[in-house]
């Protein structure tokens, strides 16, 4: 599982570790999404600030992408764990979609590390693993 700051570094900086995860989970693996996820996505990418970088074209070719390619999940498991509420989101998407790895680089997150058995990593640490065949990510 990915959360939104990878995602959109995966975006805007297409040779960076975030896109390269973001790639080999594509290539090999899983990518968990819910419709709780992807409206954060979305709402951070159509802000100002990002326009410099993308326009609306390539924002929609990797959201289409993404939804295209990932495995949608319906949340069950109600999580308060987090210290940052709103990124409890992410971790009722990994619970509920039994995810491998959660991928951030959000501190809020990492300090959880492992959550409910799911190990919690940035992008670079996420690289050095090896990726079974089918990883829910």
């Amino acid at each position: 599982m990915f959360d939104t700051n990878v995602l959109v570094s995966a975006l805007l900086l297409p040779d960076s570790k975030p896109r390269q995860a973001l790639d080999l989970v594509l290539r090999k693996g899983k990518i968990l999404l819910s419709f709780a996820a992807l409206a954060e996505l979305y709402e951070v990418l159509s802000r100002k600030q990002f326009r410099r970088y993308v326009d609306e074209e390539d924002i929609r070719n990797f959201l289409a992408a993404l939804t295209r390619e990932a495995q949608w999940v319906d949340v069950v498991v109600p999580i308060t764990a987090c210290r940052d509420p709103k990124d409890n989101k992410f971790l009722e998407l990994a619970v509920s979609g039994h995810a491998t790895h959660i991928v951030t680089g959000d501190s809020d997150l990492l300090a959880l590390n492992p959550f409910r058995g799911i190990p919690i990593l940035p992008p670079r640490s996420f690289l050095e693993l090896p990726l079974p065949p089918g990883s829910r990510t």
